[in-house]
């Protein structure tokens, strides 16, 4: 009998269910975006955790009509932002009670996991990268830009910080510009679309790099002139604002490669699943021989439950809610 491994993610902005099976097929994958006031930049935890509430009983509804739960073997839950004691977000205690609580209905095992965990675990899942015990990986998402050194355990990943953004994420400057420009909240499909339609602007683009670290918040202001003197076009501002993500992360990762003698980077959430820098990063990195880049399916980039079901199936993961 084939044996079905459930995942649960709920993140800032996306209720998350899916299921695997032993081989790692993904079986059920349904999502639900949270939703956002028009002009607003974000959401209240306290709003974001009675959406998922709200969203969570109608996605159980769905998979029971689409597997047969009895075949379930797991149930794992991201239930906080990182692999970290001190890391907590309120969203993230809907995934933890309702996994804990559907486990217990189906008598079956309850693991534990990061967000951050999930994301790296998809993109290894989406990848060439299962058999790799150590690599560098680029989370850049709406809320986080952070390059990691990550080694493989039987247990989990045990995961370092050694660069990143020092002042707003990559996706906080996308959802600022997007926004600035009119445009909903998050921004990062609309701006994409937009941006495929432009050019880079001539104006030197400030990209501000040190080591393996990146500021982003003098390219906001850059953009920011652009945008309120109506200087560019639209479409020119979309493409370099992501050209200039492209490039800070092109520095920080060359230099990461330097220092830490490893060729291997997984590049992972929502903003890599941008074409423009999926392009630059594979041509300056990849294709120049300099290092090995590896970019999960859109699909896979975004937040989802896929990463967390996956290793529920191939992780011991922490087993325990609240003390239980």
């Amino acid at each position: 009998m084939t044996n079905y491994h459930m995942g649960i993610d709920t993140s800032a902005y996306t209720t998350s269910i899916a299921i695997v099976d032993e081989t790692h097929n993904v079986i059920f994958d349904d999502r639900k975006l949270l939703q956002v006031k028009q002009g607003d930049r974000g959401l209240r935890q306290q709003e974001a955790v009675f959406q998922h509430l709200n969203n969570i009983p109608r996605m159980i509804d769905t998979l029971s009509h689409k597997i047969d739960l009895t075949k379930v073997k797991t149930v794992s839950a991201s239930v906080k932002p990182r692999n970290l004691k001190e890391s907590y977000m309120p969203v993230f205690k809907v995934a933890q009670g309702q996994a804990f609580v559907v486990s217990r209905i189906l008598n079956t095992e309850y693991k534990e996991f990061s967000h951050q965990d999930g994301h790296i675990a998809a993109g290894i899942l989406g990848s060439n990268l299962k058999h790799k015990r150590t690599l560098l990986a680029f989370h850049i998402s709406g809320g986080t830009s952070e390059l990691l050194l990550v080694k493989d355990n039987k247990k989990n990943y045990d995961i370092e910080l050694i660069g990143g953004t020092k002042d707003i994420s990559a996706g906080q400057l996308i959802d600022r510009i997007g926004v600035r420009l009119g445009f909903t909240f998050p921004s990062g499909k609309e701006l994409d679309m937009l941006s495929q339609k432009g050019n880079i602007i001539s104006k030197n683009i400030p990209i501000n790099t040190h080591d393996t670290w990146i500021n982003f918040s003098g390219a906001e202001t850059f953009f920011y002139r652009l945008i309120d003197g109506n200087i560019c076009p639209k479409e020119d501002i979309s493409n370099s604002v992501f050209y200039c993500i492209a490039c800070a992360l092109t520095n920080v990762v060359i230099e990461a490669i330097k220092v830490y003698d490893i060729d291997d980077i997984l590049i992972i959430g929502g903003v890599a699943a941008n074409t423009l820098i999926r392009e630059i990063l594979n041509e300056r990195i990849h294709e120049s021989g300099i290092g090995k880049v590896y970019f999960p399916t859109p699909d896979y980039c975004t937040d989802n439950a896929i990463g967390t079901a996956f290793l529920g199936a191939t992780k011991s993961g922490e087993k325990s809610f609240g003390g239980l």
